[in-house]
């Protein structure tokens, strides 16, 4: 191998530019640098470092943006069903009385079948407000998660860049059709 070495100085600098030509049999390869660039490769490489952790704290503060959201969400259920229960409980109790004594003066106790299933969905939305329905819940969407994992499969998979842009120009085409 044969190394041919071209080192002008410019405006009189010495080493400024570097040109190197290195021939190997048959193959010429040739590498130019500046005795600038370990600097500029130093400050590109901290500009990369800069640039990586900018993305993980975005994606950080994404991720207790979204975990807010879910708890927020999750929140005003327990509050819609503490709602409900009251409704419930209320219209419950009318109706569980009202059945009783209709069953009592008349004399007729199968008046008093509706309280079973009334009394199901009554003890369903309890558990749902105050009991323990939701950890009950979070317990099997874990095994879940973790055991049948092929359940949680979306139809034709996981939605790619290809396939949303394939469905925007599309609908965009279908869209300029129209209009037509």
């Amino acid at each position: 191998m044969k190394q041919i070495q071209y080192i002008p100085g410019i405006a009189g600098e010495p080493n400024v530019t570097v040109f190197k030509v290195y021939v190997t049999g048959s193959t010429v390869s040739a590498t130019m640098g500046f005795l600038l660039s370990k600097p500029m490769d130093a400050n590109f490489k901290k500009q990369q470092e800069l640039m990586l952790h900018n993305s993980r704290l975005q994606m950080e503060r994404q991720i207790l943006m979204q975990n807010q959201m879910r708890e927020r969400q999750m929140a005003m259920q327990v509050a819609w069903s503490r709602e409900i229960l009251k409704y419930f409980g209320a219209f419950f109790t009318v109706v569980t009385v009202g059945l009783t004594v209709g069953a009592i003066k008349r004399k007729k106790p199968f008046l008093l079948a509706p309280i079973v299933p009334l009394g199901c969905i009554f003890a369903y939305q309890m558990d749902s407000a105050y009991g323990t329905l939701i950890y009950r819940i979070r317990g099997e969407a874990e095994s879940i998660m973790t055991s049948e994992h092929d359940r949680l499969d979306l139809p034709h998979g996981t939605p790619t860049f290809d396939s949303i842009e394939k469905a925007r120009r599309a609908r965009s085409s279908l869209a300029s059709f129209l209009e037509k």
